[in-house]
């Protein structure tokens, strides 16, 4: 057994005083849209020609929504475009194909995003809190603890920033689309529900309701919030879910992740199998290989037993993560002989494994890790 892991409470909901985001029509539905356009005193087939130019043609600016009237223009984007993200810092890494951002929301919050370009995809990880409440120590989010969740328009706004970069040409690589969105920046989704699906409804509905992206490249993780994850099931949008597991044993992953004092990692996994069956979808069990604490060639064994356990071990794959060191942290990655064998022991069960390509290390890559850094400035 490692050395004992401090477990910090946990916290799931924000601060009650939180003041909620400005409206945005990425918050709204098609016909909520409509309401609040008429309800400005506008034409409320003006919504759609806004949604057009939002989701379509990735405009921020109303001065270059040529086919509405000139004095319209403010109006429409007071009722339905606010500022809700202000960019603080951007770092580049791999040639400037990695891209992080730090935003500051209204409130003075801040939250982090990552675009990533890859042959053949463009990758953007999101926040959907500000913080964190789920306590993990080896998270630099975590650390912070929760300042609150984010709304549905600020984590499209994050997608939206993103797509503009790339239709601008501004990422090297030329003009492109995003194609994969991941929910593993800052926050814990599960505990910002319907936010996170609302904004996946924005994203998955056809234009000019939406950005008309595939559920298939989607993917929401959580650490284990089995009540959600059972909902998400039925909800008839086939993302693909990533477990967050860090490790096969109650006894370790109660440290390492404290909501499994909670719903344990049996639990876990079985909310995780059911999903794979009811949407048809393989799910993703995330482990960060951390040097002599879940690293071990035992622990492969035991996490392939535990995932054999539930039906045909197709319906999984787990995906290897080198863990990215925060500052001052006791916590590293694992020794590349032990991630082979850890490799090597999944395999043997038959489990398909990968160790993600790890990007960002020198701009503060680990979620987190860059708001941490300003707002201690």
């Amino acid at each position: 057994m490692p050395e004992s892991i401090k477990t910090l409470p946990l916290v799931f909901d924000e601060p009650r005083k939180a003041k909620k985001p400005p409206r945005h029509l990425a918050d709204l539905t098609a016909a909520e849209r409509k309401a609040a356009v008429e309800s400005a005193g506008l034409p409320g087939y003006r919504a759609r020609q806004v949604s057009h130019h939002y989701f379509s043609r990735l405009v921020d600016d109303p001065g270059e929504m040529t086919d509405l009237p000139a004095d319209l223009r403010a109006p429409l984007a007071a009722a339905l475009l606010p500022e809700l993200l202000t960019p603080m810092h951007t770092l580049e890494a791999d040639g400037g194909t990695t891209r992080k951002t730090l935003w500051k929301l209204h409130d003075g919050a801040l939250v982090e995003s990552v675009l990533m370009r890859y042959p053949g995809r463009v990758t953007i990880c999101v926040s959907s809190q500000a913080g964190c409440g789920m306590a993990c120590p080896f998270c630099a989010t975590g650390q912070g603890g929760l300042q609150r969740s984010m709304s549905t328009g600020e984590i499209i706004e994050q997608v939206l920033a993103g797509a503009r970069s790339l239709a601008r040409g501004e990422i090297p690589g030329g003009p492109g689309r995003v194609s994969n969105v991941v929910f593993m920046g800052m926050g814990e989704p599960m505990a910002n529900y319907k936010a996170v699906i609302e904004s996946v409804r924005r994203m998955t509905e056809p234009a000019p309701d939406g950005l008309g992206m595939s559920a298939r490249g989607i993917t929401v993780s959580t650490v284990g919030l089995v009540p959600r994850m059972l909902q998400l099931a039925e909800e008839g949008i086939a993302v693909t879910l990533a477990l967050s597991l860090h490790a096969p044993d109650d006894e370790l992953r109660n440290e390492l992740v404290p909501i499994n004092t909670r719903w344990s990692v049996h639990e876990a996994v079985a909310a995780a199998w059911n999903y794979a069956k009811v949407t048809k979808r393989r799910v993703s069990v995330e482990y960060a290989l951390i040097k002599d604490i879940n690293d071990q060639a035992w622990r492969a064994d035991l996490l392939g037993d535990v995932l054999r356990s539930y039906g045909d071990w197709g319906w999984v794959h787990v995906n290897l993560i080198p863990l990215n060191p925060t500052p001052g942290s006791k916590w590293t990655a694992s020794r590349p002989e032990d991630e082979r064998e850890f490799v090597r022991r999944l395999e043997l069960k038959g489990i398909s494994t990968t160790v993600r390509d790890t990007r960002g290390r020198e701009i503060d890559g680990a979620c987190g890790q860059l708001a941490a850094t300003t707002a201690a400035t």
